[in-house]
This record gives C-alpha cells, sequence and structure tokens, in this order.
C-alpha cells in the first residue's frame, strides 16, 4: 500500500519525491538482481506506473482541502502490482521472514473492496457455468435466521485431491499431475499424513478464520473406517450410486469475504519443500551442531509462482462479473414445502422398520438407531441455480455449494457437527427435538417449555451429546 499523503499539497508533493527515491533504489536493486533485458522493460513500466499513481494521489489530496479522509481515499488507491513494484519486494522480505524462521506454508493475500462483488458472483468468476466436474466449493452462513455471518469462503482449483472408496485411495496431485493409488485401512490417515509436517507462517493482516486447507465430504459409511471391526465394509448394504466415501480437496487458493469490512481477502498459500533448505554444520567443543537456511534463490522462485497465482485469482475477481439467471420469488416463503419426491423406502416398510429397531433397543442390541430415506427428485433445474433458490427460502447458518468428484452438494443446516477452534476447543452441539415455530413469540415461548418438559426429547438430547463425546474421544 502506498503511504499516506500529509494534509496540504506541499508536503503531498515532498512525500511523492521521497517515494519516487526509494522507487528509484529498489528498481536499481531489482536490475542487479534480474540483470535481464525483459526484466529491465519490466522495471521501466512498474516506475512508469508509480510515477502515474504518486501523482495521481498528491492531486487528489490537494482537491480534497487536506482532510483526513483524503489521506486514507488516498491509501485505498493502491494499485495491484506485479513482483517488480515496491510492495511486492517488501511482501518478499517478509516472505523469506517467515520462511527462515521455521515456517513451510506462507501466505501471500491482497485486499480488494467487496462493494462490487458477492460471494455468489465470486464463485462465477473462477468456475464457469458449464464446468460442473471442476472440484470447488461455496461457504456462506446466516445467524439468528435474518442476520449475515461475517465470513464467507469461495475456493476453486485445489493442488491435491484425496479420494476414498472403501479402503481404496486415490491422491490426485494437479501440481505434479500425478496419480498414486493405495490400499489403507483407515483412509482418513492419508491428509493427516501429507498435512503433518506443516508449519504455516502466522501473518499479519491476515484474519483469523479458515483461509486454505481441506474441504470436502465424509460420507456415512465412512464410519466403518473408525469401527471396521464391527461393522466392516463387507457387510455394507449394496451401493447402488457408486460415489466415493470420501472427497477431500487442498485449497491453497482461497477468498475470504469480510462482511463487516466490507473487504476481500484473496489468499495464496505457498508450499516450501526441502528443495528451498540448504543445510551446514559446524563443530564445536561440546560436539557437532547443525543449522538450516532457506536458499534466496529457491525462495524467489516460490514466491514468484505463488505470486503469480495470487494475481491470478486477483485479475478473475477483477474482471466483469459474469451475468446470472434473473429469478423471482413468487412463493410464500413461511409456507411448508411440498412433498420432497420419491423416496427409496415405501411408508409400510419405514413403519416396519421402528417397529424392528424398538425390538433391538429391548434386547439391548442397540440403543439408538438414526431411520433415514433418500428421496429423489428428476429435475432440469441447474445445482448452482438450486442452491441459489435455497439460500433464500432456507437461509441457515451453514450454507454449502460444494462440487467434488462425481457429485454435486447443495446444503443449507442449522445444525454443527463439530467444530475446533484456534485453542484445540471441540465444540458439539447436535440438535434433539423440533417444532413447528409459533404464530407470535408468544407461542414460541410455549412450544419452547414444552420441548424442555419432554421427556423423550430431552432424553434424546442428552444421548446424542453422550454419543458425540464419544465420537471425539475415538478420533
Amino acid at each position: 500500500m502506498t503511504p499516506g499523503f500529509a494534509i496540504n499539497g506541499k508536503a503531498a508533493k515532498l512525500s511523492s519525491l521521497n517515494q519516487q527515491r526509494q522507487c528509484n533504489n529498489a528498481m536499481a536493486v531489482l536490475l542487479r538482481q534480474c540483470g535481464s533485458r525483459n526484466a529491465g522493460r519490466r522495471v521501466a513500466r512498474a516506475q512508469a506506473r508509480h510515477r502515474v499513481q504518486v501523482q495521481a494521489a498528491a492531486a487528489l489530496v490537494s482537491i480534497s482541502n487536506g482532510t483526513a479522509a483524503a489521506a486514507a481515499a488516498t491509501a485505498a488507491l493502491a494499485p495491484q502490482q506485479d513482483v517488480c513494484s515496491l510492495a511486492a519486494e517488501q511482501q518478499f522480505e517478509q516472505f523469506c521472514s517467515h520462511a527462515q524462521s521455521g515456517a513451510n506454508i506462507v501466505p501471500l493475500y491482497q485486499r480488494i473492496f467487496s462493494d462490487q462483488l458477492t460471494p455468489v458472483l465470486a464463485y462465477r468468476c473462477l468456475v464457469e457455468h458449464n464446468d460442473t466436474n471442476a472440484p470447488s466449493f461455496l461457504l456462506e452462513s446466516v445467524v439468528n435466521g435474518d442476520q449475515s455471518g461475517r465470513y464467507s469462503f469461495v475456493g476453486a482449483m485445489p493442488a491435491l485431491e484425496v479420494v476414498a472408496k472403501g479402503h481404496q485411495v486415490t491422491v490426485l496431485n494437479h501440481q505434479t499431475g500425478s496419480r498414486h493409488v493405495s490400499e489403507e485401512a483407515d483412509p482418513m490417515d492419508v491428509p493427516v499424513r501429507l498435512s503433518r509436517n506443516w508449519k504455516p507462517a502466522q501473518v499479519q493482516g491476515v484474519p483469523a478464520v479458515f483461509t486454505g486447507g481441506w474441504v470436502g465430504y465424509a460420507g456415512y459409511d465412512t464410519v466403518r473406517y473408525v469401527y471396521g471391526n464391527k461393522i466392516p465394509f463387507s457387510a455394507a448394504p449394496s451401493d447402488d450410486r457408486q460415489l466415493p466415501d470420501m472427497h477431500l480437496a487442498l485449497y491453497n487458493d482461497v477468498v475470504v469475504f469480510d462482511q463487516a469490512t466490507k473487504l476481500i481477502y484473496i489468499i495464496a498459500w505457498v508450499h516450501l519443500n526441502e528443495d528451498t533448505t540448504a543445510t551446514s554444520s559446524s563443530s564445536s567443543s561440546n560436539g557437532g551442531s547443525s543449522s538450516s537456511s532457506r536458499d534466496p534463490e529457491l525462495l524467489r522462485v516460490a514466491f514468484d509462482s505463488g505470486r503469480q497465482r495470487l494475481q491470478y485469482l486477483v485479475r478473475r475477481l477483477s474482471s466483469t462479473p459474469p451475468s446470472l439467471t434473473s429469478a423471482q420469488v413468487d412463493m410464500a416463503l413461511a409456507q411448508l414445502p411440498a412433498p420432497p419426491g420419491k423416496s427409496n423406502v415405501t411408508k409400510q416398510q419405514f413403519l416396519d422398520a421402528v417397529l424392528a429397531a424398538k425390538e433391538y433397543i429391548l434386547s439391548g442390541d442397540i440403543f439408538q438407531l438414526v431411520l433415514s430415506q433418500r428421496y429423489e427428485r428428476r429435475t432440469f433445474a441447474d445445482p448452482f441455480e438450486v442452491y441459489r433458490a435455497l439460500r433464500v427460502v432456507n437461509p441457515s447458518p451453514y450454507m454449502v455449494y460444494m462440487q467434488a468428484r462425481g457429485c454435486i452438494i447443495v446444503s443449507s443446516s442449522p445444525e454443527i457437527l463439530c467444530r475446533v477452534d484456534n485453542d484445540r476447543v471441540v465444540t458439539n452441539r447436535p440438535l434433539a427435538g423440533t417444532r413447528r415455530r409459533g404464530a407470535d413469540p408468544a407461542s414460541d415461548k410455549a412450544l419452547e417449555q414444552e420441548l424442555l418438559a419432554d421427556q423423550k426429547e430431552c432424553a434424546e438430547h442428552v444421548m446424542l451429546v453422550d454419543l458425540g463425546r464419544n465420537d471425539v474421544g475415538r478420533v
């Protein structure tokens, strides 16, 4: 970001001259480092661009009659710069500092205004309408029924994918173009092993929320990885969908919307492998010792690669947003929905399963069973348009649109399954017992008291909390 200007035109002129000297010094250093004709041309362009920016900023301060708002607005005009800019060199110095301090994953980021972009449009900027096979995600949130959650997240173009079907695991490495297949007792250990040695840098300015990592789904049958001796895959019902049991993708490039500050954080994580480390040994009277440092030239290569990814995201998000299908709402949003469609079991089959479950409980074979049914509906609607409609008719704390291998997930849920914060505090908050909303606050309160007085609902809630605690203990 360009340093702020003073409150009058004379001071702004002096500041611009100081900035020009700093820019010239930095460019001279770059010329010595690059030592190429192409680098010289890039530097010249960066110098010219810098002069125009300084002149425009000085003019803005003069016109604004020296107000503090002018200085803030001038700073906000900091442009998107390439690796030959002064800001990029400062970022490279910080990048090297984090690398030398022991971090092997360092984020590069840029902030832009969010007043011309929404999370939905941002997703469409990164993933084209017809690219339904591209792994990607959009996460949004509405809290308390009518308030937008502070953060939304968009990700596309993962670096790795871990796909598990039964105990067979396929790892797709998009950076190297490689594919590795193995048999694993617990496929969930694969992403754990891949990320075990990560040491992410804590960079000032990057929000302390999700900014990159594994995103995906784990199907119901993944419980067989944990309790394989009791419920193995060999005893599972026939699979008529042939979808992966687990799909996790590593997203190093993520876009974070901050609804409070009206900013978009565009983040690209750079992984530093062993090739960037040079180890030197020295001896002393107490014995040998070794120290490690990062190779500056290889750090520059890694930084430039990450910077290119970052600028690619910035260009995509700064381009003209794609047009979305126009829509209108003709239904009453408070009315009950229509029947969902075709179920995979009949009503009588479901009732018979309830009776069988009671017998199992009385016999002591089980103490809880969740009976479910799968509904199916044929439609020509685009899944992304279904998500756009769902976020209108059912805004929830956990709204998901995710494209994975072989399927697209559209979800809107009020329930958190499990959450682990930065202090490694685990939150498990199951929902048990529901009632329809009342006509007014008084009836809502009466229904709340009815739920709290219902012995069956309270027992179910306690049981779910207990089961959640047991599952957390297992993993």
